[in-house]
């Protein structure tokens, strides 16, 4: 198997960062190890490795190297292969039961297999082998797989630990000198049971090189810097303020108090913080000096290592915002730097800033962000939990930093507010500022801007502008387009803009699936009918579920010799999104959107349908492993940093998703988000802010569900009024893959969206596509619910976008 020279350097770059996406939870001094030894393997991550989660994060990679074989090619002896096997066994059976199962409740709901088990996780199996002690060293490798259409389950084999998994690990423990439970996961599991455990590594789920990076992390040849990006603490601990799984409903009534915000608030300590993360090495944070420069605060420090391993560090800023007519966490985060390699000894000086106008509160009774008067404390540490104050700033009146109007509604609800917050312990002996009002000025928005139509497309008659504003689309549709595989022009692409007119006119904008890469067919051949993929065509995920017949007529055709000349698409699998953040590496991440861009650019295609950058509000969340972080800024921070690496390339483009307030899997294409202005506003909304104002994504992908009532689809509030007038996009909005009629449970308390209310609202395409689509705009043109004008700004943009990307 020859790589092609693209595989090699891509795989180079996934290879030298993927260690700083990983964190010790816990450590002794047992590891690294002195070279390759007999090792002990156990668990059901040693050869299942999973290197991404399923759904459209699936990247149909060459091969991903597995845990079992990354330590057998770095040299290490398997002393447990016949555990390894019994376990096989086990999960063989248990899986074909689960997959029964699944046909089983499909043929109840009168639905197909591969829908019914979309994003659902088979519970790990309890089994009972008896651990006989083989060596001195022993891993335990914890996997855990979630996906798109499905949430995680508080229950064992899923958040919860089994019986079997607490029982081995804890004699596996006791009878090895040296033992390390690895997490191939990719969020949170509850580990309470396992207090006794001293090495605790989290792996995460890195893509391609998954199992390489543990072998090097153990040798001591590469070394974890990551940090959490989301709270993990046992399953009891979590908020159970707001709702969360609701079949049609779910009410965020925990407001702005979500993840750390609401643990520091209520005085309640996680197992492990957010920020929080162990390395080889050990590391001082001192000389910490605080300045502030009209309203940019610049936060400079000594970071010293003073362990025995080289290592990196991430210094961490946070401020405690005085409560005023607002309620305010007990602290936000508000920058971060990473620092270079710090060898034993020696030190570095790091910088981080911020602007303090990024910690207004939103004032909804008078629509409008403001700093409320007060002492705003800095603080800087390792960890939200590890901090001291370096520096307070001091308001003497309240500063309005920008007006807006309130165009969310309440959804509701009645945020929560913490009762009895813990008091900051301010030293005396601490640098003190007092921010000028003047310093800030006020931002108005501008709701009323024109849009200039193109000559070319104002002489498109209402046909031609329907199609234009929807996805191309099949005649006789089928669920491969719902699965994000409807390409026309690249194999296995997720879709692309209509053709309807000549391409020479009217280029279209292909798109593919991610966020760990591009999904698309490995291989394919080329005829005078356009472009066919060469293999089953469907996710690995779902060959076992898809209908018999089927499944029996694509192996059939999978072996039919090819006439025609054959061509590769051998895609980098990268990290999970939750990874990549646990870097706190910006450049990082940028390396890494290169790295699809380059593909992008290789395999023809212009957007990608990534980075998804909703908030971790509970780690219930089947898509959080696509997902960055609890934490906005993070979010924002990482969503523009990928952006950035794809934009590189000249014609590709990002396409960040899910917009907005898209936090459930559950009955995903009706569920209704109830969240107050201001929750969406500071928490929701902010990351997609960040990343519009510093990296300028080609699309926006609106979400499923509705926000308040309304489809986001349909939501010109969410689409025109803040991401355009008040964020500054100037990209195309698409809509998530819907099918009018064919996604939608129609049992659901609210309708699917529509094709010509999604026009209405701004919405430039409606994805894939369909003949209904088409026709329901022409009949919204007859009836008034859309009117030429916007079907020909929304054509507009979609022909300058394509344009652009030719």
């Amino acid at each position: 198997m020859e790589l092609y020279n693209y595989e090699k350097k891509h795989l180079r770059v996934v290879r030298n960062v993927s260690s700083e996406c990983t964190l010790f939870l816990r450590k002794n001094e047992d590891f690294p190890l002195d070279g390759p030894c007999e090792i002990a393997l156990y668990g059901n991550g040693v050869r299942r490795t999973i290197k991404g989660g399923t759904g459209s994060g699936e990247v149909n990679s060459r091969f991903s190297i597995s845990i079992e074989k990354g330590l057998l090619n770095e040299g290490f002896k398997i002393t447990t292969n016949s555990w390894l096997d019994r376990y096989d066994d086990v999960f063989e059976k248990a899986t074909e039961e689960f997959y029964e199962s699944v046909r089983r409740t499909a043929r109840e709901h009168h639905t197909l297999a591969v829908m019914e088990a979309m994003g659902k996780v088979m519970p790990e199996p309890e089994y009972s082998f008896p651990i006989e002690k083989k060596g001195e060293v022993a891993i335990y490798v914890l996997s855990r797989i979630s996906g798109e259409g499905s949430d995680r389950e508080a229950e064992k084999g899923d958040i919860l630990l089994t019986d079997t998994e607490i029982r081995d690990i804890l004699d596996i423990n006791s009878k090895y000198p040296k033992f390390m439970l690895v997490l191939n996961v990719g969020g949170p599991v509850d580990l309470s049971p396992l207090d006794e455990v001293e090495n605790i590594f989290l792996l995460s789920q890195l893509g391609v090189v998954t199992g390489k990076t543990l072998a090097e992390v153990l040798t001591g040849k590469a070394y974890p810097s990551g940090k959490l990006t989301t709270t993990w603490t046992r399953w009891s601990d979590y908020s159970s303020i707001g709702d969360f799984g609701g079949r049609d409903d779910t009410y965020y009534k925990e407001g702005i108090y979500v993840g750390y915000r609401y643990f520091d608030s209520v005085g309640k300590e996680p197992m492990f913080p957010f920020g929080f993360g162990l390395s080889y090495a050990e590391f001082k944070i001192k000389d910490v000096k605080t300045d502030l420069s009209g309203s940019c605060v610049t936060i400079k420090c000594n970071v010293e290592n003073t362990g025995k391993h080289p290592g990196k560090e991430v210094v961490q800023a946070y401020v405690a915002v005085p409560d005023g007519r607002l309620d305010q966490p007990y602290q936000t985060l508000a920058a971060f730097a990473k620092t270079d390699e710090i060898k034993p000894g020696e030190s570095t000086e790091t910088e981080l800033s911020f602007d303090i106008k990024s910690l207004a509160g939103y004032d909804r009774e008078n629509a409008r962000f403001v700093l409320e008067k007060g002492d705003y404390a800095v603080l800087v540490g390792n960890s939200s939990r590890d901090t001291k104050v370096s520096a307070v700033i001091t308001l003497e009146d309240d500063i309005i930093t920008k007006e807006v109007y309130n165009c969310i509604g309440d959804g509701g609800v009645h945020d929560f507010v913490p009762h009895d917050k813990p008091k900051l312990i301010i030293p005396g002996r601490v640098k003190k500022f007092v921010l000028s009002p003047e310093s800030i000025e006020v931002e108005k928005v501008n709701y009323d801007s024109e849009y200039e139509i193109d000559p070319f497309v104002n002489n498109m008659d209402n046909v031609e502008l329907a199609y234009m504003n929807v996805g191309a689309f099949s005649p006789i549709g089928n669920v491969s387009s719902v699965i994000g595989d409807a390409g026309i022009n690249v194999a296995g692409a997720a879709g692309q803009t209509a053709n309807a007119l000549s391409e020479d006119d009217f280029p279209v904008l292909v798109m593919a699936d991610g966020p760990a890469g591009l999904r698309l067919s490995r291989q394919y051949y080329r005829d005078s009918r356009g472009v066919h993929q060469i293999g089953l065509g469907v996710p690995e995920s779902f060959e076992n579920l898809m209908p018999k017949p089927v499944m029996a007529f694509l192996r059939l055709k999978a072996k039919l010799p090819v006439k025609h000349r054959v061509y590769d698409q051998y895609a980098t699998a990268i990290p999970i999104g939750t990874a990549i953040a646990q870097s706190f590496n910006t450049e990082l991440a940028e390396k890494l959107g290169d790295i699809v861009g380059a593909e992008m650019e290789r395999f023809g295609v212009d957007l990608w349908l990534a980075p998804a950058l909703n908030i971790h509000r509970d780690i219930r969340c089947g898509r959080n492993f696509e997902y960055f972080s609890e934490d906005p800024l993070i979010s924002g921070k990482f969503a523009a940093a990928i952006t950035r690496g794809v934009q590189s390339h000249k014609g590709c483009g990002t396409t960040i998703k899910h917009y907005a307030a898209n936090n459930q899997e559950t009955n995903r294409y009706n569920s209704n988000s109830h969240v107050s202005e201001r929750a969406m506003r500071e928490i929701y909304l902010r990351g997609f802010e960040i990343c519009v104002k510093e990296s300028q994504p080609l699309a926006v992908m609106t979400s499923y569900n509705l926000l308040n009532n309304r489809h986001t689809s349909e939501s010109r509030s969410l689409i025109e009024e803040i991401l355009r007038c008040e964020f500054g996009f100037e990209g195309i909005v698409m809509t998530d893959w819907i099918v009018m009629g064919g996604t939608f449970d129609k049992s659901s308390k609210y309708r699917g969206p529509k094709a010509s209310l999604i026009a209405a609202a701004g919405g430039d395409l409606v994805m894939p596509g369909s003949r209904d689509d088409v026709k329901d705009i022409l009949k919204g043109i007859d009836t008034g619910r859309v009117t030429r004008k916007q079907l020909l700004i929304n054509a507009t943009r979609v022909y300058r976008m394509a344009k652009k990307c030719e």
